[in-house]
C-alpha cells in the first residue's frame, strides 16, 4: 500500500495541478464517447491503449469481458449498460477482449473450476463461444484455438448487447455503433471485427477512412 499512497500523492501534487482545469469541467458532468467492456485481469490499461483522457470512456469491467444476455433479474453489468446508454448516450460501445485471458482459459476448461463455482457459472455466459470452437477449431492446435475463442467471444457478447432494450433502441434509431476488439498483451496489437467479414483486421486498417477524415479536421481547425 506504500506504493498505492506514494502515488496518490503524486497525483495530487504533480498530475492533478497540470490537469486542473480538466477536472473542473468534469465536477459538473460527464460526456463518454463510449462505454468499454473489457476484463477485469490487472494487466489491461484502457486509458493506455486507448490514449484517453479522464471522462472519455465509461469503462465496465469483469472476469472475461462478458455481458449477460438481457433478462428481468438486474444485475451490475445490465444497470451499467442501461445507465450509459440510454441516460448518457454513449454513442459508440465497445467489447475488449486480451490475449491470456484466464476466464477464457478457465471457460475452455471447466472441469479445473469445481473450486470457484461462482467463476464456472459466470463463464456460462461464453459457452456458445466455446461450443463453436470445439466444432470449428477441432483440427487446430492450443494457441490456435484460445485465439479463436478469444474473437468468438467477443462476437458472442456482442450479440449479448443487442438483447438489452436500451441497446436494441439505439442501434434501430442509428446513433449507436458495437465495436469488437482484441487486445495482444504482449505485442500491443488490438484488432477490430468486421461483422461484414467475420474477420478481425488492425485498427489501423478497420478504422483508416475515419482516422483519416479526424487528421484533416485537426488539421483544417488549426490552420
Amino acid at each position: 500500500m506504500p506504493h498505492f499512497a506514494a502515488g496518490v500523492v503524486r497525483f495530487q501534487t504533480e498530475v492533478f495541478p497540470e490537469k486542473q482545469e480538466l477536472f473542473e469541467s468534469l465536477a459538473k458532468g460527464q460526456s463518454p464517447e463510449a462505454l468499454f467492456i473489457t476484463c477485469s485481469d490487472s494487466r489491461i490499461e484502457t486509458a493506455m491503449i486507448t490514449q484517453t483522457e479522464p471522462g472519455e470512456l465509461f469503462i465496465c469491467r469483469n472476469a472475461g469481458n462478458i455481458v449477460p444476455p438481457h433478462t428481468q433479474q438486474t444485475g451490475g453489468m445490465t444497470a451499467s449498460i442501461e445507465f450509459a446508454v440510454a441516460a448518457l448516450k454513449v454513442p459508440h460501445i465497445v467489447v475488449c477482449g486480451h490475449t491470456e485471458c484466464g476466464a477464457m482459459k478457465g471457460a475452455m476448461n471447466p472441469e479445473g473450476l469445481d473450486s470457484l463455482p461462482h467463476v464456472r457459472e459466470w463463464l456460462g455466459y461464453s459457452r456458445a463461444a466455446v461450443e463453436v470452437v470445439k466444432h470449428l477449431g477441432a483440427d487446430l492446435d492450443d494457441d490456435a484455438k484460445m485465439k479463436m475463442l478469444l474473437e468468438q467471444n467477443v462476437i458472442l457478447q456482442l450479440n449479448h448487447l443487442k438483447t438489452h432494450p436500451s441497446v436494441a433502441v439505439r442501434l434501430a434509431m442509428g446513433d449507436l455503433q458495437l465495436h469488437g476488439w482484441v487486445y495482444d498483451i504482449k505485442t500491443g496489437d488490438v484488432t477490430a471485427y468486421d461483422e461484414a467479414t467475420g474477420k478481425f483486421n488492425p485498427v489501423h486498417e478497420h478504422y483508416a477512412s475515419e482516422m483519416a477524415a479526424l487528421a484533416l479536421e485537426k488539421h483544417q481547425c488549426a490552420a
